[in-house]
């Protein structure tokens, strides 16, 4: 192991770029899991249990992070430098404030009307909308596009929220 410093890509052994082969991280995580799994250390001193328990959660961290493609790419951007920072940037182009509030509004009609077939088509469009916006994502993120990048992150985090919503409403309806 080199340094508990280096980047998630690093560790794995893969190029830092948003587009990922998940079979190369998931089999790179595997093998740093056993080099640093800490019932290989069972035996050793604590000071060395204790590192091998921090490269475990670091491994942990990183595999989770590079997993996830929204949480790809705010590390991604991170190490670039660019706070994505949704908690209070939340301006966003009045066109995705208008859909935003469609949305919203079909959500609340929906779930009024008790309607599970209108929430699923809600969420079957939304899951369409954030593959197509992964994808756009992931050309703002190769071509260099940063701040562009960060207003994509804030807007995935944004449909990944209703989309969770819906899941829950869905589910609460169907019970």
């Amino acid at each position: 192991m080199a340094s508990i410093q280096q980047s998630h890509f690093d560790l794995f052994h893969l190029p830092e770029q948003f587009a990922l082969d998940v079979d190369a991280l998931d089999a790179a995580y595997r093998t740093v899991q056993t080099q640093v799994h800490p019932d290989r250390f069972a035996a050793a001193g604590d000071a060395q249990k204790r590192v091998a328990m921090q490269w475990a959660a670091l491994a942990n961290e990183a595999y989770g992070t590079l997993r996830d493609p929204l949480k790809r790419a705010r590390y991604l951007l991170s190490l670039r430098g660019v706070d994505v920072d949704a908690e209070n940037n939340t301006a966003m182009e009045p066109m995705f404030l208008m859909q935003q509030m469609e949305w919203r509004e079909r959500v609340e009609d929906a779930a009024s009307a008790r309607s599970v077939p209108a929430l699923e088509a809600l969420l079957d469009e939304l899951r369409e909308e954030e593959r197509v916006r992964f994808d756009k994502l992931a050309a703002l993120l190769d071509s260099g596009a940063n701040q562009p990048a960060a207003e994509a992150v804030r807007q995935l985090m944004f449909i990944e929220r209703v989309v969770a919503e819906l899941g829950k409403e869905i589910e609460r309806l169907e019970h």
